[in-house]
């Protein structure tokens, strides 16, 4: 028997034994020693919080009877259950996730201990899987702690807000929708009751929120994802176009295994790697364009190729 095992074994025979247990009856079903066993017994009793109770008289161990009914919560997962446990737990993390930091701490905490309990030692999965965020900007704890309330509570949400392209705060009435973590950062997908419509807001730059008992306008998933998912990047509504950029063998054995969107096209042409993409605005896919330098080119449509050359162009004036 492993720990876990043996932990389980005394449970069950104090849970459903009627008079005090003698240390020898456990000793016999476990196949340790004396000293193994009553180790195992502490472990349970100040790890686990069992109620305990040794009856000297009796050299026997039974729970208290006031106590209120003990089970051993968790214990159903696997070691390799709990493992994957905690390095989700260490990914939200990396997410920048530090409005529930506090809240993950006890139930890090609780499956390591039911790691250790497994006999699989005290492993460190921070040191062994690392999520490394860049680039990110931070949101105050307590910005995301109230739009997650009135998101998962269906409550509009009021709060100020100025978006970077513009240099006016304006006071929003939204009602979310969903929470969206793209490339490090956090948005807020909501229906503006000003503009009457979807959009997107950075969590860093909302000031002020406030939850609203004022029930929120819902929009069904279909809704949602054909503004969200139509088109290529962050950027909102159906695709109206489509980018057919062509890579050389330098970029192409990396961007054929990329997943750029759901109904991305690829093919490879001789030693090119020649994809299409749908988009809706330009701006983000222009970015990720640029970022190929000169192993891509955007063979159409026309009005896109010349976006990316004349930023190309402008690239050169500054080191001209």
């Amino acid at each position: 028997m492993n720990r876990l095992e043996r932990l389980y074994l005394i449970h069950e025979t104090l849970r459903d034994a009627r008079h005090p247990v003698p240390l020898r009856r456990m000793v016999e079903a476990m196949e340790v020693t004396e000293g193994a066993a009553r180790k195992d017994i502490r472990y349970l009793r100040d790890h686990f919080r069992a109620p305990i109770k040794y009856n000297q008289q009796l050299n026997g161990y039974y729970y208290d009877p006031e106590a209120d009914a003990f089970e051993l919560p968790g214990l159903w997962f696997t070691a390799a259950e709990l493992h994957a446990l905690l390095v989700c737990q260490q990914m939200l993390e990396g997410l920048q996730f530090d409005a529930i930091e506090d809240l993950m701490k006890p139930l890090k905490d609780r499956i390591r201990e039911l790691l250790k309990a497994g006999g699989r030692g005290d492993t460190d999965i921070s040191t062994r899987v690392k999520v490394q965020p860049v680039l990110y900007r931070s949101v105050h704890s307590a910005t995301f702690q109230v739009v997650a309330d009135a998101l998962m509570a269906g409550w509009q949400l009021g709060f100020e807000y100025q978006a970077r392209s513009k240099a006016e705060r304006k006071t929003r009435q939204v009602s979310p929708q969903r929470l969206l973590h793209y490339r490090d950062n956090w948005y807020l997908l909501g229906w503006c009751h000003r503009a009457d419509a979807l959009r997107l807001f950075s969590l860093d730059k909302i000031e002020q929120p406030v939850a609203q008992e004022r029930p929120a306008r819902q929009l069904s998933n279909g809704e949602l994802e054909l503004d969200t998912e139509g088109s290529f990047g962050i950027f909102l509504g159906p695709a109206r176009d489509y980018a057919h950029l062509r890579f050389n063998a330098s970029a192409a054995q990396w961007v054929a295994d990329e997943h750029w969107h759901p109904d991305q096209q690829g093919e490879w042409r001789g030693e090119h790697y020649h994809l299409t993409v749908p988009y809706a605005n330009p701006t983000e896919l222009i970015k990720e364009i640029l970022r190929h330098g000169a192993d891509v080119e955007v063979l159409e449509p026309e009005e896109l190729r010349e976006a990316v050359a004349a930023r190309l162009r402008e690239a050169v004036k500054r080191y001209g």
